[in-house]
């Protein structure tokens, strides 16, 4: 590769910097993306007062290139580097080449689908309790329930807190870190902020984490039955002394900062994003009630569609927009030799909304995910390549089963509302009202045991099998599919 080759930008809209940096927070960032690909194409470049130069990608072969890229020349870690000041030095998403490969390797471990697979009880019970608890009849948003819901399914099954006092500290210093707005974000892209008077708080919360999360580490350290833990703290300790490495215990804490916050916001959102398109959707709320129950029998069938469920939802509401890398050397991509220190970006926004990957892309069907192949450069939720989310099993398999404990146990009301708008906050896409929903009845256990029963022996996506509506009737999948039609 000739590096002394002149390099040149794809074209890109010319409003001033600080706009594109305010149009990338606000709601307008989805319409403003699209607009950029209608008017120039696959890729395109922006130039933003807080991240520079950026190369927006949402040609797939162009996605390719980036994701398999060299690792010492597209660095995702140096890409991350502003979240340093809270996830620490060694976290596994802002470290880069040799030294990521070996933490991420040792990292694998919690993660492994066995691993995960014997979180799903914890993940039912913690659900269910939350559940139980939730307001009927009154429309509410569901976003903060889910929120209780993932923090406590991390603290169980991640950190494997069990004192109650820490426990309870936990509980109340974790959201407000992993739930910073733009302003107090601030001063963990500028950490020296953290020494003024507005943000001095942050500092003070992430000091009481840091505090709570040693002591955990101390707790596991010296923890007699390591061996028999299952939480991915143990699980880590334990693969780095069969590894006969010396993993510190700043870098424990900064993996636990870094799964606590790459997995706490993504799956509520991701969660949240599933009911408001449910409710929206009578016929496909109707298929996902009759799959939860299906997969509360031990039918694989209910599985299928649940999971089909969750991927649609990250398809057609993707709660990060984009995955990027920042480049040492000059490359040559989508027709352009790129510079070296410019961020480029693959889309994911925009490659799960283009026609050419997703027909009718407006269109809410998970039936379309059903013994479907997926590229990893046409759906990307949790990144791709050598940096794809460590978490991502986890993420889905806890989303499936947080559904099917709320579709088996709740009767949701539909509404012919407009669809909640897509709202930005510094890395995630939420609903911009935390994603409404109204309970109308809590089932009780009998009847849930009563419905899974039938549904046992019915395939969940036949046409002509009966499955329980989201008021509780069974009806069949062709007069379900009349009632509910599909809205955006």
């Amino acid at each position: 590769m000739d590096e002394t080759a002149p390099t040149a930008l794809p074209p890109g809209p010319p409003l001033p910097p600080v706009v594109q940096a305010a149009l990338r927070l606000s709601s307008y960032w989805p319409r403003f993306a699209a607009a950029c690909r209608r008017r120039y194409g696959s890729a395109y470049t922006l130039r933003m007062a807080w991240a520079g130069t950026v190369v927006q990608l949402n040609d797939p072969d162009d996605i390719k290139t980036l994701f398999a890229g060299d690792p010492t020349i597209y660095h995702a870690g140096e890409a991350n580097a502003m979240l340093s000041g809270l996830l620490g030095e060694s976290s596994v998403l802002v470290i880069d080449e040799d030294v990521h490969r070996d933490r991420r390797r040792l990292m694998l471990a919690p993660f492994r689908p066995d691993a995960v697979a014997r979180k799903t009880e914890v993940m039912a019970e913690i659900a269910a309790a939350n559940i139980a608890q939730w307001p009927v009849g009154t429309e509410f948003p569901v976003a903060p329930r889910m929120a209780e819901i993932t923090l406590e399914v991390i603290l169980r099954t991640v950190i494997g807190a069990t004192d109650p006092a820490r426990l309870a500290a936990l509980r109340q210093v974790l959201p407000r870190l992993v739930s910073l707005g733009s302003f107090a974000t601030l001063c963990i892209l500028y950490p020296d902020l953290q020494r003024r008077r507005p943000w001095r708080g942050v500092r003070r919360r992430i000091e009481e984490a840091d505090r709570l999360l040693y002591a955990e580490i101390s707790e596991r350290r010296a923890d007699p039955d390591l061996a028999a833990r299952t939480d991915a703290l143990a699980i880590l300790v334990r693969a780095a002394e069969d590894d006969g490495r010396a993993i510190t215990d700043t870098e424990l804490r900064d993996q636990l900062m870094t799964l606590l916050v790459a997995g706490h916001d993504t799956t509520t959102t991701g969660l949240s994003w599933a009911l408001e398109r449910l409710t929206r959707h009578p016929a496909v709320l109707t298929k996902a009630i009759g799959a939860a129950h299906a997969s509360t029998a031990g039918d694989p069938a209910g599985d299928e569609y649940l999971d089909a469920l969750v991927k649609e939802t990250l398809r057609i509401r993707p709660v990060v927009w984009d995955v990027g890398r920042i480049l040492t050397r000059p490359v040559d991509i989508a027709g352009h030799r790129l510079p070296a220190g410019i961020l480029v970006a693959a889309s994911v926004g925009l490659v799960h909304s283009s026609a050419k990957q997703y027909p009718n892309p407006d269109r809410f069907d998970p039936d379309r995910m059903l013994g479907a192949t997926l590229a990893p450069t046409t759906w990307f939720p949790f990144g791709g390549g050598n940096r794809r989310c460590l978490g991502a099993t986890f993420a889905m398999v806890e989303m499936r089963v947080v559904l099917r404990e709320v579709l088996r146990r709740l009767e949701l009301s539909t509404t012919t509302a407009a669809g909640e708008r897509q709202k930005v906050k510094p890395a995630i896409i939420l609903p911009h009202r935390g994603a409404r929903i109204r309970v109308q009845a809590i089932r009780n256990a009998a009847s849930a045991s009563s419905v899974a029963a039938h549904t046992a022996t019915c395939p969940v996506t036949s046409n002509t099998t009966p499955v329980p509506t989201a008021s509780g009737h069974a009806i069949r999948g062709q007069e379900a599919d009349r009632l509910g039609g599909s809205r955006p």
